[in-house]
């Protein structure tokens, strides 16, 4: 059966564009395959420990060298890699803070990466799609006045191409802050029209996901 890796990073358990479209994104995956499963992490609810001394000096040191903590961080950073090695797609909803992820994401990269295993030469996952929505209250799309200070989605098609060999695919719902800010009042329309586009990707991509690939 299918498995599916669903990601959420949000603060926010309610109102949260990020994840709403991603439950849309989940919703069209599972009526695709009955039957599959969904490993889900709430980074919120449940936070990944940041990677800490421990977690960073067994990587570097014989197994029957561990420490008590350095063993518990082994296992931890198996249980996040042998999930992503496990999923056939991964689905990872993220919204813009201060510009960048929050740090519930970073804390789980920073976990799941592990070089010589999930990344380098030969990423243990390599290939697998993961489609990314990030939402973000303004627009930092090109030709806007903010695009210099987009760094989520250059950062995160970095890390998951370039370090654990993912296809990677984003979905982008903007300007989410538009019914919340009377400054943004103008932007309502396009907000909307934003992410009306993201739920329609999300359920478009899920679908395509369930079809066969060319061969």
């Amino acid at each position: 059966m299918a498995t599916l890796l669903h990601i959420d990073s949000s603060a926010l358990a309610e109102g949260s564009a990020s994840r709403d479209v991603s439950a849309t994104f989940r919703k069209t995956w599972e009526e695709q395959h009955p039957g599959g499963t969904v490993i889900y992490r709430d980074l919120a609810a449940a936070p990944v420990p940041h990677l800490d001394a421990h977690g960073i000096a067994q990587r570097f040191a014989a197994p029957a060298d561990h420490t008590p903590e350095q063993r518990s961080a082994a296992a931890f950073q198996d249980e996040l890699a042998s999930e992503l090695e496990r999923a056939d797609a991964i689905l990872i909803g993220t919204p813009m803070y201060n510009f960048a992820i929050p740090s519930s994401l970073k804390a789980w990269l920073d976990q799941v990466i592990i070089m010589g295993r999930t990344a380098g030469e030969q990423p243990s996952a390599a290939g697998k799609p993961v489609t990314v929505v990030a939402a973000r209250g303004g627009s930092y799309a090109p030709g806007t006045p903010r695009e210099d200070f987009e760094f989520v989605t250059n950062y995160l098609e970095k890390v998951l191409n370039v370090l654990l060999g993912l296809e990677v695919h984003f979905i982008v719902p903007e300007l989410t802050m538009a019914r919340a800010k009377p400054a943004m009042a103008d932007l309502i329309g396009l907000a909307d029209a934003s992410r009306a586009k993201a739920h329609e990707e999300a359920a478009t991509k899920a679908k395509a996901l369930a079809a066969p690939r060319a061969a």
